[in-house]
């Protein structure tokens, strides 16, 4: 998931009828950006202990410190993309809020360029590039707990999601609606909106914020924590709003999230956040290429999307449905489809069926997908497996379904684009063609097509800094392979897609009826290119659309020396 199944997955079997084993590794195959939506998420804003945290002793200690000739120095010049890499002339990990500050300070009084790393999952370089000298690396300060004072849920900016989602569903039967790559870290995934597989029933993330803890800088050089809140009368509420999709590496650095919905009432922590599902059904389906024709592949895409244009009401009855539509290169295999559905609510499994069938339909195939009547079991038919599991069980089940959306070996390369509408059939026959080329020949190669819609469109375009609420499916183009000596290659096939799919509007999804610009959690460094990106919308606005001069006073009042800064920060 990713923000990110926040990195994607599916798809992959060989021809014929699928054996069990087909069907797993066909989630194993596909992207791995939408799993980890969240992916993209590293962005780079992560956060640190707070204040209160136990320990005085260890927030008047100086955080680690590793340097060039220390062993773990390989280890933590590095995140996920292996395209990605630095050379730091110091990593800071810090305990506290303090230790940040400290590092902060220090890195601004000797003139050095920091970069920030959460959970390590970004897509470009905004973390790991040639500039950083200082790098704070957040991954130790990963606490999760209730802050009575603020009647609120703390978490620090280094947690990875599966922390978050362990601590408060075991805790307090609670849950965010963050992605499905749970490896990625909070900082990035919730500074740049978070969207996972339970946001078309409870919204994104960013819905669910109360308040922020960041470390920033001021116009003399000096380094403070500030605290900022969703309250409208906070004098820092705007900096809270720049922290709910304006993404990360921009501000300053996150040390803590405070998260209670804005509907809860009361001190009870069980009543603060959305309570997930006790079951869920979670489908995987892989149809051959071989058995895919031409016209098969149109009708199943613009099923799809017209499918999401339909159901994609917050009333909708399949708002407790989250899709993701993989299409993968005909060079691995199959096409593949991953389906969460709640397994509690009324006539939930006549709703997946009839989904699933209207997807075989689409295609021209013949199946009768089965569901599962007890905890525990799974329905297998000729193209879909689907399993009944417990909420968290079929969290990590989804979230360990695609191994390169973890797998620190691979290189990757991204793009986005948000659609108000399914793909017109002209884009779906290119892409048919783009999928069945064989002059490429993918490790892993495709486009994911993960549903929004649902509660996410109940916000307004300027609620949040998330200005693509009227969504109906995010997309991933993207690739991975694990040679240097292939990047040139999967780049170029990548960016060929992509052009050809946005041809009539300068190669990129600019904001219209049907298309409405990129995902800042899947970032993507060429539509600030104008070799790429031909026309007339810049890429702060395929990001922000109109919330970028916001942004922008934001970054003018917290960060006006622009310290924080990446190639597509925010620009003061």
């Amino acid at each position: 998931m990713n923000d990110n199944l926040h990195a994607k997955t599916p798809a992959v079997g060989t021809g014929g009828r699928l054996s069990n084993l087909d069907r797993r590794r066909f989630l194993l195959r596909g992207s791995g950006a939408a799993l980890g939506a969240v992916a993209a998420t590293q962005v780079g804003l992560p956060a640190a202990r707070a204040a209160a945290a136990p320990g005085a002793g260890i927030a008047a200690a100086p955080a680690v410190t590793v340097t060039p000739n220390d062993t773990r120095y390989i280890d933590l010049t590095s995140g996920l993309n292996q395209r990605w890499t630095a050379e730091p002339e110091r990593i800071v990990l810090p305990r506290t809020t303090e230790q940040v500050v400290a590092a902060v300070q220090d890195a601004v009084r000797r003139g050095k360029r920091i970069s920030v790393r959460g959970g390590g999952h970004c897509f470009e370089d905004f973390v790991y590039h040639s500039d950083v000298q200082v790098l704070i690396n957040m991954n130790l300060m990963d606490d999760v707990s209730f802050d009575e004072k603020r009647n609120a849920f703390a978490v620090e900016g280094g947690a990875t999601l599966l922390r978050v989602y362990e601590e408060l569903y075991e805790s307090w039967g609670v849950t965010l609606p963050g992605g499905a790559c749970f490896s990625v870290g909070v900082g990035g995934h919730v500074s740049g909106g978070g969207y996972g597989m339970l946001s078309r029933r409870h919204g994104l993330s960013v819905d669910h914020l109360e308040a922020v803890e960041v470390v920033v800088v001021d116009a003399q050089g000096n380094a403070r924590s500030v605290v900022a809140s969703r309250d409208p009368k906070d004098p820092n509420h705007e900096l809270f709003w720049a922290h709910t999709g304006g993404g990360g590496g921009n501000f300053g650095v996150i040390t803590k999230f405070w998260f209670r919905s804005p509907d809860a009432t009361g001190t009870d922590p069980r009543k603060l956040l959305p309570a997930p599902p006790a079951e869920v059904f979670v489908t995987s389906a892989a149809w051959p290429w071989e058995k895919v024709t031409r016209e098969g592949f149109v009708k199943l895409v613009d099923f799809y999307g017209k499918w999401l244009e339909a159901n994609s009401s917050p009333q909708s009855p399949y708002a407790d449905l989250c899709s993701w539509l993989f299409l993968n290169h005909k060079s691995l295999g199959s096409l593949g489809m991953m389906v969460q559905m709640d397994a509690t609510v009324p006539n939930a499994a006549k709703l997946l069926t009839d989904f699933l069938s209207g997807l075989d339909r689409a295609l021209g195939v013949s199946d009768t997908p089965g569901v599962p009547q007890r905890g525990g079991d799974r329905a297998v038919s000729q193209f879909f497996t689907t399993h009944r599991l417990p909420w968290l069980r079929a969290t990590k089940y989804v979230g360990t379904a695609a191994p390169q959306q973890t797998d620190p070996t691979m290189r990757g390369k991204h793009k986005s684009a948000f659609h108000r509408k399914g793909l017109p059939t002209a884009a779906i026959e290119t892409l048919y063609t783009q999928l069945t080329s064989t002059t490429h020949k993918a490790r892993f190669a495709g486009l994911v097509l993960p549903s929004t819609g649902g509660r996410i469109s109940s916000r307004s375009a300027t609620d949040t800094a998330v200005a693509q609420r009227d969504s109906i499916m995010k997309i991933t183009y993207e690739t991975y392979w694990q040679d240097r000596g292939d990047d040139d290659a999967n780049i170029a096939w990548v960016r060929d897609v992509y052009q050809a799919v946005y041809a009539d509007t300068g190669g990129v999804p600019v904001p219209n009826a049907v298309t409405d610009g990129c995902y800042i959690n899947y970032p993507d460094a060429d539509i600030s290119d104008p070799q790429f990106n031909k026309s007339s919308v810049p890429w702060t606005e395929l990001y922000y659309k109109g919330n970028y001069q916001r942004l922008q006073q934001v970054k003018r009042t917290w960060d006006p020396k622009d310290i924080f800064r990446h190639r597509q920060s925010v620009r003061p």
